[in-house]
């Protein structure tokens, strides 16, 4: 899935063979009742008559099914082939393609390609997520803001003759607390407030309390950072960045892609969609050429993720 010339990006068939290969390696199940004996191919026909390929039927649950049944695919009426395109993309581009972007690729409207994009990165969620880090790994920690929370947007105000912007201060922005482990995955949580009681959750859920923690001066960090091997802070307030292995470039790296991404290629994120674009990110990175993983390899890895979901 590396080369947008593929076949599979452009016929109908060949997309369909190609996911029923990832989807079944050994041969079709029914996705109704899970049985493995018993599946037939169903001839079917369209309104206009015309044979229609990919139909199984199951003797056990006599239910017909397609190997779109169980996944984020189930009821769409876009061609297979546009979804794998829009993953390959989706999963190529560094920080990210924009909706706009994608309508205009896929030859879609940009309702149906903002959609397809929010199906996606739901495959990209990790639905099982483990504990990062553990006994001699690294993991940092840190928190950042984005955005404007609805209905606290800052605003122009008349100051000696002059429009100055009033400053909304961090109360009105978006908080984020992300864990990086070095030379591992990233993963990132929308948090209502930065407390220590909110980050403390975040971090013993996420992070195995074997591995070493780094963070910065921050406050909410110092009796979480007790509960694991070790914690090592660096004062970026007094211009502090590294002493040797205690530091936290490696999240300030992360946070620069995501950012970038956020505000040059998404511009705008709602609060009710914020944590698909933060699995975005996090697949991405978890999944990135530094690891040895390939534009093909991330795809196919997206993909394992459409089943078992459904997003209405």
């Amino acid at each position: 899935m590396c080369d947008a010339t593929q076949k599979i990006f452009h016929n109908e068939d060949k997309a369909r063979t190609f996911l029923e290969a990832q989807r079944w390696p050994d041969g079709p199940y029914c996705p109704v009742c899970g049985t493995l004996d018993g599946i037939k191919k169903a001839p079917m026909k369209s309104k206009a008559g015309k044979p229609v390929k990919g139909w199984y039927h199951c003797n056990s649950c006599r239910k017909r099914f397609t190997v779109r049944v169980g996944t984020l695919y189930e009821r769409s009426h876009i061609p297979l082939h546009k979804w794998l395109y829009a993953t390959h993309l989706l999963c190529a581009s560094k920080k990210g393609i924009s909706s706009h972007q994608l309508h205009r690729m896929l030859g879609v409207t940009y309702k149906t390609a903002w959609f397809m994009s929010h199906r996606i990165r739901e495959g990209m969620r990790d639905d099982n997520p483990t504990p990062m880090g553990g006994s001699g790994k690294t993991v940092e920690a840190d928190e950042t803001y984005f955005g404007n929370v609805k209905g606290s947007r800052r605003k122009d105000v008349l100051k000696d003759g002059k429009l100055v912007k009033r400053g909304g201060g961090t109360g009105t922005r978006y908080k984020i607390v992300s864990l990086v482990e070095r030379d591992g995955k990233a993963r990132s949580v929308h948090v209502p407030s930065l407390t220590a009681n909110t980050v403390r959750k975040v971090l013993v859920t996420n992070a195995s309390r074997q591995s070493d923690l780094m963070t910065d001066e921050s406050n909410v960090y110092p009796a979480v950072g007790r509960e694991f091997a070790s914690h090592g802070t660096v004062n970026h307030g007094a211009g502090e960045y590294g002493r040797g292995e205690i530091h936290t470039n490696t999240i300030e790296g992360f946070f620069s892609i995501l950012k970038r991404g956020l505000r040059g290629v998404y511009q705008h994120c709602s609060e009710q969609h914020l944590h698909r674009y933060l699995a975005e990110y996090d697949f991405r990175y978890s999944h990135r050429s530094g690891l040895g993983v390939s534009d093909a390899e991330r795809a196919l890895q997206a993909l394992k993720g459409i089943e078992g979901k459904r997003l209405t």
